[in-house]
């Protein structure tokens, strides 16, 4: 194994002993582990770390992250969030776990428009992160189900990634968007369907009651009461219409070639604080002092999700100046199994690989190599380019480097340490076998 590789097992392990063994925060242990990788550098230690800081400071997910926290401080903070739960109780209240229901299937509505897991993550979890919380659900199972539900922006298609995997070398030639559409969708929809079975079991698991009756008011006098608050969430309708079809090609008639350099992750956040500030107008703070004490109650919530999501990137960035995608392409041009190991060893180079990056990066990365080594070991094309996507998808749920995590667990005011192990168990090696079963024929596409 190459350097990077170490260097990638050793930030790992450096995370787990730091955090999980001598309970220090995440962000210490990211830091630590940031560090760790740039002295696999050797004298270029300097020169590796500021590549890794430069990459971070340019990163739009980190300001994304910092700018969800202060909107759903905001919703909360002005009385918008209970209004909103009122509403929603009163449609879904009767149901058991119903708001991680509707949280799954939001998530999977807006997977291959967003394409996107922190968009996901971002998007829905500030709405039914507080929404879940207030209906029983504990914070860091609310965070923990919306982080892993984040992969449905991979595997769901139409999305970037799927673009990206048919524009690679390996796959042009042999696989149209025609003909992986409704395979990659059907693949998507397994790992949808295995994410309702995990709200079921979690429901009962943790006892989570359906809304006492008393507690719920009627739609009609609910939405009388908090209708307003609902169009708030027109700053996350406007940003995902702008990634459909009719939506870019408005944009391209308005401002031309730049419309393909709107973000979802940072418009949604800016457009959802300015509706919070355009609905709320009234109870917002109206002196200095009254912003001043609003603003200081706030700011500790960013020390460590903002550290964490710093060198989370920092991290990935320098393994990537180490040379890491090329060593790990290296393992997979070197496969030769059985498609069923074939397709295990693929996938689980995927999941590490995406783990510090994003899946979208993943495919870019190494999605050609790892379609050649699956169709080599006689894998449909197909079904080896749903299974891509599927393992991929693993990066919204992959600790301690998936941006999404640490997005929803700042929302939930958790810390996002505490839904690493539940992750890897219900999200990670699940999504690993789903992909796995794909592959080898066993689940149909």
């Amino acid at each position: 194994m190459g350097i990077a590789v170490w260097a990638l097992i050793a930030y790992i392990a450096i995370i787990v002993v730091w955090n999980g063994v001598l309970k220090r925060n995440i962000g210490e242990a990211m830091l630590i582990g940031f560090a760790g990788v740039c002295l696999f550098g050797g004298t270029s230690f300097f020169e590796l770390a500021w590549a890794g800081i430069a990459d971070a400071m340019a990163e739009e997910v980190v300001f994304a992250a910092l700018a969800f926290v202060f909107m759903g401080y905001l919703l909360t903070r002005l009385g918008l969030i209970q209004e909103q739960v009122t509403v929603l109780n009163s449609i879904f209240g009767r149901l058991r776990g119903g708001a991680g229901y509707v949280s799954t299937s939001a998530a999977a509505l807006l997977g291959g428009p967003s394409g996107s897991g922190s968009g996901i993550s971002a998007s829905v979890g500030s709405v039914t992160i507080p929404w879940m919380i207030r209906s029983n659900w504990r914070p860091d199972l609310a965070a923990s189900l919306v982080a892993g539900n984040a992969g449905l922006g991979i595997s769901i298609p139409p999305s970037s990634s799927m673009f990206l995997l048919l524009g690679s070398a390996a796959v042009a030639p042999v696989l149209t968007a025609d003909q992986l559409f409704v395979p990659a969708l059907i693949g998507g929809l397994w790992t949808v369907a295995y994410r309702f079975v995990v709200v079921f079991l979690w429901v009962r698991r943790h006892g989570i009651a359906a809304t006492d009756a008393a507690d719920l008011v009627p739609l009609r006098a609910a939405l009388r009461a908090g209708w307003t608050s609902l169009l708030v969430y027109a700053g996350i309708l406007v940003p995902v219409l702008m990634t459909l079809d009719f939506g870019v090609a408005l944009m391209e008639s308005r401002v031309g070639e730049a419309a393909g350099d709107i973000s979802i992750i940072v418009w949604i956040p800016v457009l959802t604080v300015l509706a919070t500030f355009a609905v709320a107008w009234k109870r917002l703070p109206r002196t200095g002092r009254a912003w001043s004490e609003l603003l200081g109650e706030m700011a500790p919530r960013y020390a460590v999700i903002g550290a964490t999501l710093f060198f989370a990137f920092a991290a990935a960035a320098s393994l990537g100046e180490l040379g890491l995608v090329d060593q790990l392409t290296a393992i997979l041009r070197g496969l030769d199994a059985p498609a069923v190991v074939i397709a295990t060893i693929v996938g689980l180079l995927l999941v590490i690989i995406a783990a510090p990056l994003t899946g979208t990066a993943t495919i870019a990365a190494v999605g050609g190599v790892a379609f050649s080594a699956l169709t080599a070991a006689g894998v449909a094309p197909a079904a080896a380019a749903t299974a891509i996507m599927i393992f991929a998808s693993t990066e919204g749920a992959s600790p301690p480097g998936a941006a999404p995590i640490y997005i929803a667990s700042g929302i939930a005011q958790v810390d996002p340490a505490r839904t690493f192990g539940r992750l890897i168990l219900w999200f990670v090696i699940p999504t690993l076998v789903i992909g796995v079963l794909v592959a080898t024929g066993v689940l149909p596409i």
